[in-house]
């Protein structure tokens, strides 16, 4: 019989190639990541207000931009990058996840981890985005 670790591990395995395989469709569509990107405006709508997510706003925000600059072709954000990107914002839009957020305090804890382990994974990315929106001002 396995122990409660491997359940657990095997839980976060199963659930982490589901998100992978997720991302990878959406990111491979751009029809797909314009609803992504409407999902994700309308859960900032719903949540903004709530003083943990204003921790990620800013992450949240400069991935939208960089997914709209991607689909216009103005900027090429490569394959794994917009994979994680596009991994962090399903994972911020569904509502069903590790700790569900209507649990007070906690809920938004593992969207905010993922988001910003995210925006750090990719931030060498982030730079030169944000140093090509610069010069598109």
């Amino acid at each position: 019989m396995a122990s409660l670790r491997e359940k657990t591990v095997d839980f976060f395995g199963k659930a982490k190639i589901l998100y992978l395989e997720k991302a990878n469709q959406i990111a491979g569509e751009d029809s797909k990541l314009q609803k992504l990107l409407k999902n994700v405006s309308d859960r900032l709508s719903q949540v903004s207000h709530h003083p943990k997510v204003q921790t990620a706003l800013e992450p949240i925000l400069i991935f939208k931009r960089m997914i709209q600059a991607h689909r216009s072709g103005k900027f090429k954000v490569s394959s794994k990058t917009l994979g994680l990107i596009v991994l962090g914002l399903v994972y911020f839009v569904t509502p069903i996840d590790i700790i569900p957020d209507f649990m007070p305090i906690l809920g938004f804890t593992d969207d905010l981890s993922v988001i910003l382990a995210v925006f750090n994974t990719v931030k060498h990315e982030v730079q030169d985005f944000l140093n090509w929106e610069k010069t598109q001002a």
